[in-house]
């Protein structure tokens, strides 16, 4: 395997996870409008923001899984 492609799959995986990170982070459970009383909502919708949020983190962890495969298949 050339040293190029495990290198940008070793930089790729790098960026990405700390990309993962930030987007948990921002994600921070009990600070709506529930988190303040101490009760959790029974059934809350994501809404604007949340949802925008959500849907990258599942984007972005799709394709940190399949770096991390291909990284390890090609190595």
């Amino acid at each position: 395997m050339p040293m190029e492609l495990r290198s940008f799959l070793a930089i790729a995986t790098i960026l990405i996870s700390g990309f993962l990170i930030v987007l948990t982070l921002m994600q921070a459970r009990g600070t709506g409008i529930w988190g303040s009383t101490g009760q959790e909502a029974s059934f809350r919708t994501r809404r604007g923001m949340q949802r925008t949020l959500h849907r990258m983190t599942i984007v972005v962890a799709v394709v940190f899984v399949a770096i991390a495969a291909w990284s390890v298949a090609a190595s």
